[in-house]
């Protein structure tokens, strides 16, 4: 299973409108194949600052899925939002 946390950091006034573009997104983006789980977080101390925590079965799971129109079309509604450019972190879940 792969993890992928992604920080976006978006301009003041444009909070409300990634927010409303997550809820319109979120449902295609959970039921892409390999998807498992989907959540967005936002920061207690700057709330203008999101994170999406997602789970896939499998890299190329999630690497299909980023080569999707339809994410590249969302990604680019995403970015013009940014106050900052956005950082990204694909992990693997070890159990001890």
């Amino acid at each position: 299973m792969l993890v992928r946390i992604v920080k976006m950091h978006f301009r003041p006034a444009e909070a409300p409108n990634f927010l409303q573009l997550f809820a319109e997104s979120k449902d295609t983006i959970a039921s892409f194949e390999g998807c498992l789980h989907l959540e967005l977080w936002q920061d207690s101390a700057n709330p203008n600052v999101f994170f999406t925590h997602s789970r896939w079965q499998t890299e190329a799971a999630l690497n299909a899925y980023r080569q999707s129109a339809f994410f590249k079309q969302t990604w680019a509604k995403t970015k013009a939002l940014f106050q900052e450019p956005a950082h990204a972190w694909s992990v693997k879940v070890h159990t001890v």
